[in-house]
Parts: C-alpha cells; structure tokens; sequence
C-alpha cells in the first residue's frame, strides 16, 4: 500500500548575475535514486510560505534570505520520496544574486540532510533539461518563466 502524504511546502528558484539556477543534488533514503530540485521545504505550523521560503533557503544554503522575493507561483506536485508519494500545492518564490554563483553552505542542515544532500550546482537555465538526474518539479523552466516572464527563457523551446 502507497503512503501518501500532503504537507505544505515552499520552495526557492534562486537566480545568480547570469541567471543561473541553483539546484540541489539529493539522494533518495529509501531507493538510492538521485534528483535535483530548488532549496526549500516544509511549511511549520504558524509560518506563511514567503517565511518558510526564506528559511528553508537559508538553513539549505546560507544564501542571504533577504533575496527572495515576494511574489510566486504554484506549482501542483506529486513527488515519491523515502517510501512516500508527496502531494499538494508547493509556493515557489524567486530570488536573485547580483555575483556569479554565489557559495552555499551546508552548516545548516539536518543531520538526514547532511547525509543525502550530495551537491549543489549553478545550472545555466537552458541546460537544465540536460542534466542526468530528474529535476523537480519537471516544469521547473515554466515555473521560471512565470516568476521572471522577462528573462533570456521568455522564448526558450527545448529541442
């Protein structure tokens, strides 16, 4: 029997000087499976998604906070994850760094996520669909497109 799990959830589409899109390379506890996704996670009780925003993306990365902005998208997702199909809305917020790829740091993370967090990467926008691993969301470039309609991606069709 599937476990299924709703939690609220806020996320971070984090842009460098260059828009490159920082993503996180996780390992999946339960099968070994590998994908890449935006910082971000669970919403606590109290907090608003813009809030969990924010902290996520600093405990994650230690990336300043104060970056993202408030404005975002929804994103309806239906992910498995550690024996569990995670689904509901997620609020994915966007934030820009006027440096080239800016250093996260790993000081502030869980001790699960010290261990299945493998890396992070400043992925230039058009290579996203290129990567190895799933990217979660998979219509990451849309959601990008949507919070930043401006950008080099506004016309962008994958070949």
């Amino acid at each position: 029997m599937e476990i299924l799990r709703t939690r609220p959830a806020a996320r971070v589409i984090c842009l460098d000087v260059d828009d490159r899109v920082l993503l996180l390379r996780w390992r999946d506890p339960s099968n070994g499976a590998w994908l890449w996704e935006p910082p971000g996670g669970g919403i606590e009780p109290g907090e608003t998604p813009f809030d969990a925003a924010r902290r996520e993306l600093f405990e994650e990365t230690r990336l300043d906070p104060s970056a993202v902005g408030e404005g975002f998208a929804v994103v309806e997702r239906d992910l498995r994850w550690d024996g569990a199909r995670h689904v509901g809305p997620e609020q994915f917020f966007l934030a820009r760094f006027d440096i080239e790829r800016p250093e996260p740091r790993r000081s502030g993370l869980l001790p699960d996520e010290q261990v299945n967090l493998h890396a992070y990467a400043w992925v230039a926008w058009d290579g996203i669909d290129e990567l190895a691993d799933p990217v979660e969301p998979p219509q990451l470039l849309d959601v990008l497109r949507q919070l930043a309609p401006d950008g080099p991606w506004a016309d962008w069709v994958a070949s």
